[in-house]
């Protein structure tokens, strides 16, 4: 199997490094030339995560995302949801076909609130059995530095999936499988939205006593959520066990793509969701904050998305509706908070 990268920012440099450390010889999109060409005398992204190193032997590089395409059996896309669109508009329409495609992409296209398997679906007839979803927790920071990370690969074919899962494995990486497709992609998108809100907290000076309580609720909401969008697997502390000893749990909204993905952007200095919410609570405004960053903080348009994708759902979600109000329609952070404090429990 021959994979594909499209994207080459933290995360899309960490796929990379893992792909290559397995073995695997990729095809590897990157839009600057000067980049490609650092990165062949390097040995390592001169924009994002330096100190990973990358056997240069096994990347075939290009500027042209259709040659990636066409030269690769699956291909992992990693694109910044709100850049996705337009990275991808301008290809055949029949350029995946027969293709495997790997959404690392942990947000919502924002011109037409559609997960990617939903504009891949739309916008070239890519089949949800040739679609997997690849999850966290798991900072590009951690993995460039080789410290033990979990991934959870979705798919509804499961021998594909333990197949796909199966090459990112190594010693600092584990694998967990599922099928649960849209379940770890709505978390995903919830988790960053709940990651700026944390950051907001940490800038208006709340404690870790308010943000343990307030995250809890974050977990609880975003359950509600998927299970008011008919997702399963909303049981928490439901493990029954699968086959043979060596089976994963069924998965549940308490485990590592859930929670564990929930946790760790919440409170980790890596977190840039985390980090665009702590200036938004020190009152930068939004454009401030976005000038600031250096990286793309997906929890941003996914508020406004989310936020009119529940117009349809109707869950209670006061938390994810409070912070879009902050980002999206000026409510003073300070204001927020004080509302969100009297739906906390």
């Amino acid at each position: 199997m021959t994979f594909g990268i499209l994207g080459s920012g933290s995360w899309g440099t960490a796929i990379a490094k893992i792909l290559t450390d397995n073995g695997n010889t990729i095809y590897w999109w990157n839009r600057s030339e000067a980049h490609i060409k650092y990165i062949k005398e390097r040995h390592h992204n001169p924009q994002y995560l330096p100190g990973a190193h990358l056997d240069v032997s096994k990347l075939k590089l290009s500027t042209n995302p259709a040659e990636v395409i066409t030269n690769s059996d699956c291909i992992v896309v990693v694109i910044p949801s709100a850049f996705a669109d337009n990275a991808l508009r301008g290809l055949d329409r029949n350029i995946f076909a027969g293709k495997k495609i790997i959404s690392a992409i942990k947000g919502i296209l924002p011109e037409s609130n559609l997960l990617l398997n939903e504009y891949l679906s739309e916008a070239f007839g890519v089949e949800l059995k040739n679609y997997f979803a690849v999850l966290g927790p798991c900072h590009a920071e951690e993995v460039a530095a080789e410290k033990l990370s979990y991934l959870t690969f979705s798919g509804i074919d499961k021998l594909a999936t333990h197949d796909i899962a199966s090459r990112f494995k190594t010693d600092y990486l584990n694998t967990v499988e599922n099928d649960d497709i849209y379940g770890v992609q709505y978390a995903a998108v919830l988790k960053n939205i709940y990651a700026i809100g944390s950051g907001i907290a940490h800038g208006l000076d709340y404690g870790d006593n308010f943000l343990s309580v307030f995250i809890a609720n974050c977990a609880d909401e975003m359950a509600g959520f998927l299970k008011k969008a008919g997702i399963k697997n909303v049981e928490v502390g439901h493990t029954e066990l699968r086959g043979t000893a060596e089976d994963h749990r069924a998965n549940n909204y308490a485990a590592s793509v859930y929670l564990g993905d929930l946790l760790v952007t919440c409170y980790s200095l890596h977190s840039r969701n985390r980090a665009f919410g702590n200036m938004i609570g020190k009152g930068y405004s939004v454009k401030a904050a976005q000038l600031e960053m250096s990286m793309v903080a997906e929890g941003y348009n996914a508020s406004k998305c989310m936020h009119q994708i529940n117009q349809k759902i109707k869950a209670d979600m006061p938390i994810a509706t409070t912070v879009f109000q902050i980002l999206w329609e000026h409510l003073p952070a300070a204001e927020g908070f004080n509302r969100i404090e009297e739906n906390l429990v």
